[in-house]
């Protein structure tokens, strides 16, 4: 496989230790490098090289949000009263921190963003007092998330 940034080769051994990490960030070094059968110097070695050429880029703990009581996730179509307003837009939405994912959009709306809430109430509170309320939004479309079915990273 080759990633256009800096043409890296990815071989076998790369995907293994991606699938295994992808899997578990805080899986050892050494236990990967046991089941693969080279060095833990080694896979130090090419995980330096996949973060250095950008297919890598940390790791982060995954929180249930549905423990920390958001039990509503919602997707929001926002429409811009024009272009020139997106930069501010997304501003504003960086602030709100229900806002998880902010996309930039083709179609009908000119932003797409992923949002958590406690419950409706407060997903209606979201959308009229904050998110409504930002320069240049003219109005939204809200889809809310009845089951989150597939939730995963690309197979390698």
């Amino acid at each position: 496989m080759k990633i256009n940034q800096l043409q890296i080769e990815i071989d076998g051994i790369d995907k293994e230790i991606l699938r295994d990490l992808m899997h578990d960030a805080r899986k050892p070094i050494l236990q990967i490098a046991n089941k693969i059968g080279i060095s833990g110097a080694a896979i130090h070695q090419r995980l330096r090289k996949l973060e250095q050429a950008g297919v890598i880029s940390g790791s982060k703990f995954v929180i249930d949000i549905k423990v920390l009581g958001y039990s509503t996730m919602a997707f929001v179509g926002v429409y811009l009263d024009k272009a020139s307003s997106n930069a501010e837009a997304v501003r504003e939405l960086k602030k709100i921190p229900e806002v998880l994912e902010c996309h930039y959009t083709t179609g009908n709306w000119s932003i797409l963003i992923k949002i958590i809430c406690r419950d409706n109430e407060h997903l209606m509170q979201l959308l009229n007092k904050k998110i409504q309320a930002i320069k240049g939004v003219s109005r939204t479309e809200t889809f809310i998330s009845l089951d989150q079915q597939i939730d995963r990273q690309i197979q390698l």
